[in-house]
């Protein structure tokens, strides 16, 4: 029988103690301290910086949200607003649970493509995207519900890959546009931007399953309001502007308003 004495648990650690486990340098914790993200729960009368459960927690939660790519001050504005640590962690676990099922499935499908080209044999275009275009499914689903994304999804698995590859094209285009227009520095009223606003709109237009489907002019704008906010706001969707989003989120805006044919 073993009697050895399991090592207690200590109440609190110091900040080399906590950036060796975290992985993380003790220049970052102090910098977080200094910004107000990670305070320590006290300072010794030497200077020295201890952490108690709560801030292992909440550095946790931290990491977490900038593994996902957001900013220390997005990351600050989350944390302030989900107080409520423990439903914001099994949050966080099903946000993971749902993006492990993504990247196992496009496991499956490079295994399956490894396999076929190993074999010389052709691809299935209804299964080569599998995994791939899920991307925002749970937001689609919040914001315009289940049925919504269904649709877009069956119209999306409908195409071939020649035509998948169109519609990539299309919007490397918009994105460029964009990206020209703003390096023009074009007013978000003006004829350029509001060209590319209206390109935009067209490309919205023609994905089924958005609220563009209703034939309510209302919830059109709407939706178009609600996305061109998202492309500033959400860094996934900002990068594809360049250092632009603002242009478009503001030009879009402009048509939203002028357009006569929502």
């Amino acid at each position: 029988m073993n009697n050895s004495p399991v090592d207690p648990i200590p109440a609190e650690y110091s900040i080399s103690y906590l950036s060796r486990v975290a992985g993380i340098s003790s220049r970052t914790l102090r910098h977080y301290d200094h910004i107000g993200l990670l305070v320590p729960d006290h300072v010794a009368q030497n200077g020295y910086r201890f952490y108690t459960q709560n801030q292992l927690v909440r550095l946790q939660r931290i990491l977490l949200l900038r593994d996902m790519g957001l900013k220390l001050e997005d990351i600050a504005g989350i944390l302030e607003e989900q107080c409520d640590e423990l439903a914001a962690l099994r949050e966080h676990l099903r946000q993971l649970n749902a993006q492990r099922g993504t990247i196992d499935r496009q496991i499956s499908t490079l295994k399956r493509t490894i396999s076929s080209l190993e074999r010389g044999e052709k691809m299935k275009p209804e299964s080569a995207f599998d995994g791939f275009n899920e991307q925002y499914k749970e937001e689609v689903t919040e914001r315009w519900g289940a049925k919504a994304y269904q649709r877009s999804n069956q119209w999306w698995q409908s195409k071939n890959a020649d035509e998948q590859g169109e519609f990539f094209n299309r919007v490397r285009e918009l994105n460029e546009a964009w990206i020209s227009a703003g390096e023009e520095d074009a007013s978000a009223d003006s004829d350029l931007a509001q060209g590319v606003a209206e390109l935009h709109v067209q490309w919205l237009r023609s994905i089924p399953g958005t609220p563009f489907d209703s034939d309510d002019p209302q919830a059109h704008r709407a939706y178009v309001n609600s996305l061109a906010e998202m492309y500033v706001a959400d860094e996934r969707f900002a990068k594809n502007y360049g250092n632009h989003a603002e242009l478009v989120r503001d030009a879009l805006k402009v048509y939203v308003q002028k357009a006569a044919d929502f």
